[in-house]
């Protein structure tokens, strides 16, 4: 088969296609043959060695994927052959609270990723796709997605009463935009770009903010709210935007902290802020098969399909790789397998 490792720490042009036999499928294995896998932010750390001592080379990277079952083994009695399905991000972690053991197996990172044409799961670990959605489309799910719904409905709880503030227009942001909208909340959406603020609204953004022209778009914001704070923020930017966040949420509201995109002095944080409003930071790590499960529940039942910019021929890879960093895409990048 064919796939693609990282041969080093020394960035997207460490990616190489190689020729690797088709693994084995052991008794309680699932052998898929991969359709699709989508990019995420954390791909781009990876290709710099962005998982420290975790990460050995050569590397396959990539958690995010949708695929045919193959073949599967004699103990197999969830799956069988032509079922599609998607991979959790975590393959240990099946259900409850998150420990240290089920974080331990990380598609592209501590242990191998999707970017191949076939790779073995434990079926526990496997998900039926939404029959409604495209390859591309089902291949975001496993882990922007599954993070944008712990973060509004399973520690948010937001429904109809509730506005929730998101931050640019990467994947975990619109999935945030999309959970909130089908939940009846109203969202307040950023971007630095009018023309990705336009689309933001064509999406459902009840009101944007373009953060460039509004610095303080956390006061703005509140104003926004009738001076009450929305209830929660999906902060994706850490601390160069956490001090907006805080003054953004209400006395007793919540930021979900998921990404480290934008830097900031940390001595610099609202911290009185947080106690004074008796705010709560809840931080947020993709989520368990069990959530997973959940989720595409509600994708299937509310006919979500997520935006998917533009997806690449598998030959192409690493030009996939240099569009997501580019900054460039609205949504999804994708890889097809065919």
């Amino acid at each position: 088969m064919k796939a693609y490792e990282l041969q080093d720490a020394s960035g997207i042009s460490g990616l190489r296609m190689v020729d690797r036999p088709v693994p084995a499928c052991g008794p309680y294995d699932v052998l898929v043959r991969i359709r699709a896998v989508t990019l995420n932010y954390r791909d781009l750390l990876t290709v710099r060695g962005g998982y420290g001592s975790r990460q050995k080379f050569p590397l396959v990277p990539l958690s995010d994927c949708v695929g045919v079952i193959e073949e599967v083994g004699q103990g197999i009695t969830k799956f069988r052959p032509g079922d599609r399905v998607i991979a959790s991000f975590f393959e240990k972690w099946l259900g409850g609270d998150p420990t240290a053991e089920k974080l331990s197996r990380a598609l592209g990172g501590s242990v191998e990723g999707v970017l191949a044409e076939y790779r073995v799961f434990a079926e526990d670990s496997l998900v039926a796709a939404p029959t409604h959605l495209s390859d591309a489309e089902a291949a975001s799910l496993p882990c922007a997605a599954l993070t944008a719904w712990c973060a509004v409905a399973k520690f948010g709880g937001i429904g109809p009463a509730d506005v929730i503030l998101t931050q640019g227009t990467g994947g975990v942001s619109l999935f945030a935009l999309q959970f909130a909208k089908f939940s009846g909340a109203q969202v307040i959406a950023t971007s630095s770009s009018e023309e990705k603020l336009a689309k933001l609204k064509a999406m459902g953004a009840t009101q944007t903010v373009n953060y460039k022209k509004m610095p303080e778009w956390g006061k703005l914001a509140r104003e926004m709210t009738d001076s009450r704070g929305v209830d929660l923020v999906v902060e994706v930017g850490g601390v160069g935007t956490l001090n907006e966040s805080i003054r953004a949420t209400r006395i007793g509201g919540a930021i979900a902290l998921i990404g480290v995109l934008a830097g900031g002095a940390t001595s610099e944080l609202r911290l009185p802020l947080i106690v004074m409003q008796q705010q709560r930071i809840q931080g947020v790590t993709v989520g368990s098969v069990d959530d997973l499960r959940r989720m595409v529940a509600a994708v299937s039942s509310n006919k979500m399909r997520p935006v998917v910019d533009r997806v690449f021929p598998f030959e192409a890879a690493r030009e996939a790789f240099d569009y997501m960093a580019s900054g460039k895409h609205f949504g999804k990048v994708a890889i097809s397998l065919g």
